[in-house]
Order: C-alpha cells, then sequence, then structure tokens
C-alpha cells in the first residue's frame, strides 16, 4: 500500500507526521472562522473552513447571534462543507439534526448524551455497521450551560501518530476487522442495534484514517489479544494526561465545529435553573467534509 499509513513504509510516514505535527495550534484561534452573514456564506469563509479541515480534521465556526437558532441554515452550511448524506439516528429529530439536552424522555434518558453527565472520548458511531459508519459531524451551540460543558477535541490523525511512536504493533493491532465489539443495543426485548465487531483504525478508499473507538468500560469488548490490550491502555492513559493536541473549548451560542469525526468528550455541566436548558445540534454525516466541494450561493 503507497500511504503513509502503510506500517512498511516508513518514510512516507514519517514526511506526513512531520507535516501533521509542524506548527500544530493548541487553542481554536486558527480554527475558527467568523461568518459575517449566515444566509449568504461566502465562497472565502467556506474556502476557510474547508482548507483548516483538511489539514486538522476539524474546523470552527461563529455565526450572527440572530441567526444562529435556524436549523436551515445549519443544514446549508453542512452542505456546503460537503457533508449531505446525514445518518438519521435512534433519537433525532425529524429534520436528523439530534437536539442535545437533558432529557426525561422515554427512550433519550437512559442515554449519556441526554444528560449533564460527563462524556467520556469517543468517535460518533462507533456502534454503526460498516455501511454506515459516521465520517462527518457537526455539533451546533445554541444554547451554553450556565457552567461547564466543555468539549475537548483531538485529531483521530494524532492519535494514530502517538501510538505508532510508541508501539507500531498498536496500529496493527488495531486494524484487525475483530479490534473492537460493540454488543447489541436490546430494548425491552427487542433488538434497536445488532453487535457491531471492526477495526478502530482503518483507511477509507480515498486514503483517509477513519477511526470508530469509545473509552467506555462497559459494554465495549475489546479483542483478547496482549498487544491489543496495551494499545486499548495506551488510549486510556492518554486520556488522563495533560496533551497539547488536545484542543479544550467551551461553545457559545452561535458557534460551532465541523469535522471528520474527530475524537472527542464532554466536561459535567449545570443549567440555569428555571432558565434555558444547554442545547446543541448534531449532525452525523457518512461522507467526509470535502474541500473540493463546489461552493454554491444560496
Amino acid at each position: 500500500m503507497k500511504s503513509h499509513f502503510s506500517l512498511e513504509n516508513k518514510a512516507l510516514y514519517a514526511a506526513w507526521r512531520d507535516r501533521k505535527l509542524a506548527d500544530y495550534p493548541t487553542t481554536i484561534d486558527a480554527l475558527i472562522t467568523k461568518i459575517k452573514h449566515a444566509e449568504q456564506v461566502s465562497k472565502q469563509e467556506i474556502t476557510h473552513i474547508l482548507s483548516t479541515a483538511a489539514r486538522f480534521n476539524m474546523a470552527f465556526y461563529h455565526l450572527p447571534e440572530q441567526q444562529h437558532t435556524d436549523k436551515k441554515i445549519i443544514h446549508r452550511l453542512a452542505n456546503q462543507c460537503g457533508l449531505k448524506n446525514i445518518n438519521h439516528n435512534l433519537c433525532a429529530d425529524a429534520d436528523s439534526l439530534t437536539s442535545l439536552q437533558v432529557s426525561t424522555h422515554p427512550g433519550q434518558h437512559d442515554y449519556i448524551p441526554y444528560t449533564n453527565k460527563k462524556l467520556s472520548w469517543h468517535t460518533d458511531g462507533y456502534y454503526n455497521s460498516p455501511q454506515e459508519q459516521i465520517h462527518g459531524m457537526l455539533l451546533h451551540c445554541v444554547q451554553p450551560a450556565q457552567t461547564g460543558g466543555e468539549s475537548l477535541l483531538m485529531d483521530h490523525d494524532i492519535a494514530y501518530i502517538l501510538l505508532r511512536e510508541a508501539d507500531p504493533a498498536y496500529i496493527k493491532a488495531l486494524m484487525h476487522p475483530e479490534a473492537f465489539t460493540i454488543p447489541a443495543n436490546i430494548l425491552n426485548g427487542e433488538v434497536i442495534r445488532p453487535e457491531q465487531s471492526g477495526q478502530v483504525f482503518a483507511v477509507t478508499s480515498d486514503g483517509h484514517l477513519h477511526m470508530r473507538y469509545s473509552a467506555r468500560q462497559r459494554n465495549v469488548q475489546w479483542r483478547d489479544d496482549p498487544v491489543t490490550r496495551k494499545a486499548e491502555q495506551f488510549l486510556l492513559d492518554l486520556w488522563e494526561q495533560d496533551s497539547p493536541y488536545k484542543l479544550r473549548y467551551t461553545l457559545q451560542a452561535g458557534e460551532g465545529v465541523l469535522c471528520n469525526n474527530v475524537l472527542h468528550c464532554r466536561t459535567t455541566f449545570v443549567d440555569d435553573e428555571g432558565g434555558s436548558k444547554r442545547l446543541l445540534y448534531r449532525g452525523r454525516y457518512v461522507d467526509r467534509m470535502d474541500r473540493r466541494a463546489i461552493y454554491k450561493k444560496p
């Protein structure tokens, strides 16, 4: 395989690694695009978002306050960045965006994203079938929490580099077709989602790295192999350590992140008693962000 992800091609990998790590940002300042008119996002603004994501697999944006609650604008922005095929998950809204907020609604309150609890490190849709893998994602903030709710993000390319630098055998283990298994989701005796096994790291047909991962200790089964277990522990240790490659940010109203399903987590939060609840819109896409997306005026 003529790819920097090939364990045999050390020179190509080293050149890619050095380019990736050169001047890597430690804050989102270099990753954010301020959009002047949300209903008419400019070609330059879309180009900046896409070029940022092409290098770091994620890009942040800020919309004008008076327009940031319009879901049509959110859908359009995602589409302009190449995210067109949205995945309708179990708890999504009718338009397939998911409203993430504290919920007591049956079918939602049992899932951690709909509580104010900490969300562990993961990529979205890690339990999906191979045909419905999530390659792109959007998180858009309508209303932040009173306190907390900070997002931490890490480019999965960086996780790959850290693992490979520690031991290339970790990469080989995590590319095994049965490295990582999610048991079936059974609710009231009904199979909502079947068991799903697969790779943690995979290389797409167009040469990009894809990662499916969850740091959850419950309901996650790793391949019973010594190297796989060491790789699992390496990642768990990574989440507990300081790292310049972990980007931390609390999204404010009108701000969001578009990404190629990078690793992310969320801290606990507290809503304003009697006030507005923290509300984020989440979109999951089977597409990646595409810097070749053809700009079209709204």
